[in-house]
């Protein structure tokens, strides 16, 4: 989102090879600033300069008084910050001009205020904003072992016509609870949980975050082809549901996705 440089050389000739996507950490969608018109302005020349096949950001705060934390802050799940938070994704892709995902945050603390599940949260934004989902499957994993909830019951509950696309990610374990750090492999059950999500969802790509205590590449790799085997084996023959619990769809082959990698 610079005027030129190094990185946009790099990314033009990316681009010219493979298609991609646009993910942001500074939109604060649910922050009570106003939103930066001049961020999203950079925004919309980026995505028209790239053409990415979609583009993402959190569903969270990240800025207070014009100061970004550079931290993903959890929302207290009320109908306010519901309210609040759709009017503001609807002013963001008009601004845009195209749609967006919101991706589900980790959190370590809740609000007492709230009135509803997270994943009742994210599904109505989904909804009412008319925008689509990250599902990231270890943040699910992440906040229902520090809040205790169900993560299959999140799961169930998300609308699979939103789901554009699942974050993979490995976390560390501090014991009474889970930090979101992406320096470790892909936890056994953040890939049940993931096989889940591709019976339930289908053909969506998924990408594998990786950002710190990066092994060799054969590492990375070996842990891209687990999550193809995963897809290609649950993703076979999926029943997608339709908004009323009906059987609305069973495909019997299903291609692996495009950027379905490390």
């Amino acid at each position: 989102m610079v005027e030129g440089g190094r990185a946009l050389e790099v990314l033009s000739a990316i681009r010219e090879r493979y298609p991609i996507v646009m993910h942001g950490v500074s939109m604060s969608i649910g922050s009570a600033d106003p939103l930066n018109r001049d961020y999203l302005r950079k925004l919309r020349e980026a995505a028209r300069r790239f053409s990415p096949a979609w583009m993402s950001d959190h569903l969270c705060w990240t800025s207070v008084g014009g100061r970004n934390l550079h931290d993903l802050i959890p929302l207290p799940y009320t109908e306010e910050a519901l309210r609040h938070v759709v009017r503001r994704i609807r002013a963001v892709q008009d601004a845009i001009e195209r749609p967006i995902l919101m991706e589900n945050v980790s959190s370590y603390m809740a609000f007492a205020d709230s009135a509803m599940p997270e994943w009742e949260f994210l599904s109505r934004v989904a909804e009412e904003a008319d925008c689509g989902i990250l599902l990231d499957i270890n943040n699910v994993f992440v906040s229902a072992f520090n809040h205790r909830f169900d993560a299959c019951e999140y799961i169930d509950a998300v609308p699979a016509d939103r789901v554009v696309q699942y974050h993979l990610a490995g976390h560390s374990d501090h014991g009474t609870y889970l930090l979101d750090s992406h320096d470790h492999p892909v936890r056994e059950e953040v890939w049940s949980l993931y096989e889940r999500a591709v019976r339930r969802f289908g053909a969506v790509s998924a990408l594998v975050e990786w950002d710190d205590n990066i092994p060799d590449f054969g590492a990375l790799a070996a842990t891209a082809d687990r999550a193809r085997r995963i897809f290609i084996n649950a993703a076979s023959n999926f029943v997608r549901r339709d908004r009323n619990g009906g059987s609305a769809e069973r495909t019997g082959t299903a291609p692996v996705p495009a950027d379905h990698r490390a």
